[in-house]
């Protein structure tokens, strides 16, 4: 790809200041303490944090396009203190569930972590801690989102971190058509995602560790990261991958490449501002099960992105067409939600994949007799979550005993997803039956029980 194209990818990557020449590929053989695979959020947020903690250690990474083109690149621009998967641990009783507690605090305090960062380092990634706003439109939306601040109360967690809004200040932050109350999350910042990977990048480069861009992993072998330019041999390899990780003989069921779909409007006046709110930067969803989220620019437009699209046998598309049916349908929910933005233009349109484990849990860990270290399968929830992963990695691959490495976000290795045909109709029904209990809430109708029961136990199973 040329430079244009690479800017065609995200309204993010069009919006860098920099010339996105890729950098050269690796040409010939190396000897490392850690080879990285992927220049995303969490290869690089490793290499950091591995250089900070040991400045002399021998790091590389290389990376199959150019930093960030992946999710890194795309995504909707929260760095938000959730993380997918955690239900499993706090609700229980006992040592998980004060495992999981310890886990939340920890990805709470990584959205300060990051912040922290990119103020040291000076990463200007148009930062705006507005929080985020889970907002109801329809009464069993409300019952959801009580439910969920009364399960906060319940773990410890106080109105400093979460809260539920009455409908007159709910609207007033976030101005929807319906809105009928919403839950406020402090632990979360609107930023441009795109800028956040690629001065990482540089900041990496600046402790000693070289990224070989244009420089495809064809394979990892014992102790081996195999390049068509060169064969990059170390004591421990990190599979930092995330959706592409089926580009990797033996990875192809790891994690389930899910496409999510983002638009975003041209600049906006004051006046559509006074309608829909948004002062702060405050990002923005609903408790849907087919996922939406949203945002306030630095330059006064709104990112919007839904979730759900997978293509049969995993593949991955980088590009989609502006027509894509996809597009239109992520703009209608958006007109739903802001009608005053129906007379505003699309600008950009764009696709990017997330990847999802098979028992819905991000993951973190070293195999020693193999040397090899992994992390990921965040589910849409990667931007803090990477770089909580990265520091957990650069402690365990330094072997240090640290609060990290105790945290539940490190286990063993993802249990790989159901042959063909058989995840694709498994996607396509949860799919379908998260749309159906959508449609009946949104239309006012309770929750239907029967369908609520199976769709958690598909998705829980």
């Amino acid at each position: 790809m040329d430079t244009a194209q690479y800017r065609a990818q995200s309204f993010w990557f069009d919006t860098l200041p920099d010339r996105l020449e890729p950098r050269p590929p690796l040409a010939s053989d190396d000897q490392l303490d850690v080879a990285i695979v992927g220049a995303g959020y969490t290869g690089l947020w490793t290499a950091y944090y591995l250089k900070s903690l040991d400045p002399g250690l021998r790091v590389a990474i290389v990376e199959a396009e150019i930093a960030g083109f992946g999710a890194s690149g795309r995504n909707g621009g929260w760095c938000t203190g959730t993380l997918a998967g955690i239900s499993e641990f706090i609700g229980d009783d006992g040592p998980r569930r004060d495992a999981g507690i310890r886990l939340q605090r920890a990805i709470f305090d990584t959205v300060a972590e990051v912040e922290r960062v990119c103020d040291q380092e000076r990463i200007e990634c148009h930062w705006a801690r507005g929080g985020n706003v889970t907002f109801a439109m329809a009464p069993a939306q409300v019952d959801h989102i009580r439910a969920e601040v009364d399960f906060w109360r319940e773990l410890g967690f106080g109105e400093d971190d979460v809260r539920w809004l009455e409908p007159d200040e709910c609207k007033q932050r976030v101005g929807t058509a319906t809105n009928l109350g919403g839950f406020f999350l402090e632990h979360c910042a609107a930023m441009h995602p795109a800028r956040l990977v690629r001065g990482l990048a540089e900041v990496v480069e600046g402790l000693g560790v070289p990224i070989y861009e244009h420089s495809p992993a064809r394979a990892i072998e014992d102790g081996v990261v195999v390049t068509d330019g060169g064969r990059l041999r170390a004591d421990m390899i990190v599979r930092a991958i995330e959706g592409y990780s089926g580009s990797l003989p033996g990875c192809e069921r790891l994690l389930l490449p899910v496409h999510s779909m983002m638009i975003v409007t041209e600049p906006l006046p004051d006046t559509v501002f006074k309608e829909i709110g948004l002062e702060n930067r405050e990002t923005f969803a609903d408790p849907r099960r087919t996922v939406i989220y949203g945002q306030r620019t630095a330059d006064d437009r709104i990112a919007f992105g839904a979730r759900g699209r997978y293509y049969y046998g995993s593949r991955v598309h980088d590009q989609f067409s502006a027509d894509d049916p996809a597009f239109g349908e992520v703009k209608q929910i958006l007109d739903s939600l802001f009608p005053v933005l129906r007379e505003h233009r699309v600008t950009h349109r764009w696709g990017g994949v997330l990847g999802v484990p098979r028992d819905w849990r991000p993951s973190v860990g070293v195999d020693r007799s193999r040397g090899l270290g992994w992390a990921g399968g965040y589910v849409g929830e990667g931007v803090a979550a990477s770089n909580l992963a990265a520091r957990t990695l650069a402690d365990l691959v330094l072997g240090l005993d640290t609060e990290l490495v105790s945290l539940p976000l490190v286990g063993p290795a993802f249990p790989p997803w159901e042959r063909e045909p058989l995840r694709w109709l498994a996607v396509a029904g949860v799919r379908s039956l998260g749309e159906s209990l959508d449609a009946a809430e949104l239309a006012g109708s309770a929750t239907p029980r029967v369908r609520e029961a199976l769709y958690h136990t598909v998705v829980n199973k």
